[in-house]
């Protein structure tokens, strides 16, 4: 139960000065360019785990693919360039360019019902869905660090006693020892306190072991399997102030699981605005210049085309986006 508080307590301390995401830049700030020596602060464990987190890069990597996947979809059709020569390279009065038309056309594909700006809004509520999901890691890698730290204070303090214990038991078997040896008590006594000092040897061991663990486990956090600092500063009994309700209820509504569901329900709607978008067909516009040659006259030439929507009128995805939605 202790220990449980303990990590409640590492965790809040945490939150309270995570917000702030610049730890280095400025004067004294931590440096997280190289792997930590000597001693280190809960501090600066979270900075490192932020900066240099594996599955948190590859989260940000999502955040910038589906930016870009908005910017891509805000960006007009291109228009098509069209160049056509007819009645040229034949044979009899066809032979030769003498008879022939040639014709540069632009064409241009204008999208109607608002394709462009629901494809914008539904991408650009798919970014910000990325960005939840990279603040809800966020809180689990801070979770995972304040927990591998408390660890590590734990397992620091655990090979402190073991090593008291041990310091003292040696001083008691010296003592009983020397009374063996002055006949005042006898040898079963000394060979009691050798069993006793042997078993906190390996009972020292056994912390040693658990304290290297602990600390790798605090490394992975920054991804580095093996830990090249050399103690964690803290004190799993200090005292601290404990937020109020109030700030703990506001931290709640902000919490990333809850906030994201909302994003979630405007996103599947925009999908389903878009899909419902594409039921009312493009136009392609299109003009350009023709020359010919028989008459040496030219003429400009202009056309529109427009797609029937007798079978396909995007209904099967549509469907696919009413059901998501209702989900």
């Amino acid at each position: 139960m202790k220990q449980i508080f303990i990590l409640i307590r590492l965790a809040l301390i945490v939150l309270l000065f995570v917000p702030c995401t610049g730890f280095a830049g400025t004067d004294g700030a931590i440096q997280l360019n190289k792997e930590p020596r000597g001693a280190i602060t809960l501090k600066k464990a979270v900075a490192l785990a932020l900066l240099n987190n594996p599955q948190l890069q590859a989260f940000s990597y999502e955040q910038r693919a589906r930016e870009a996947r908005a910017l891509q979809s805000d960006l007009m059709p291109n228009p098509q360039l069209e160049i056509m020569v007819e009645d040229a390279v034949g044979s009899g009065n066809f032979n030769g360019f003498n008879q022939s038309q040639t014709t540069i056309q632009l064409s241009q594909l204008v999208e109607l019902g608002g394709k462009r700006a629901a494809r914008l809004r539904a991408n650009t509520l798919s970014k910000k869905l990325a960005d939840w999901d990279y603040e809800t890691k966020r809180m689990q890698v801070l979770t995972q660090v304040a927990k591998a730290y408390a660890d590590v204070l734990k397992a620091q303090q655990q090979v402190s006693l073991t090593e008291d214990l041990v310091h003292l038991g040696e001083k008691f078997l010296n003592a009983v020892d020397e009374r063996v040896r002055a006949g005042k008590v006898a040898l079963l006594e000394k060979i009691k306190s050798e069993i006793s000092l042997s078993s906190m040897q390996i009972e020292l061991k056994k912390a040693q072991r658990e304290l290297k663990v602990a600390r790798s486990n605090l490394s992975v956090t920054w991804g580095s399997p093996k830990a090249q600092y050399e103690s964690a500063l803290g004190d799993l009994f200090e005292i601290s102030m404990i937020p109020t309700l109030e700030s703990l209820m506001e931290r709640l509504i902000n919490n990333p699981d809850l906030a994201r569901w909302t994003t979630e329900t405007e996103q599947r709607q925009a999908v389903l605005d878009s899909e419902l978008s594409k039921r009312i067909p493009d136009v392609t516009l299109q003009g350009g210049f023709r020359r010919l040659e028989t008459t040496d006259d030219n003429a400009l030439v202009f056309g529109i085309s427009i797609p029937l929507q007798l079978f396909n009128r995007n209904q099967g995805a549509i469907e696919e986006a009413r059901h998501k939605l209702g989900k």
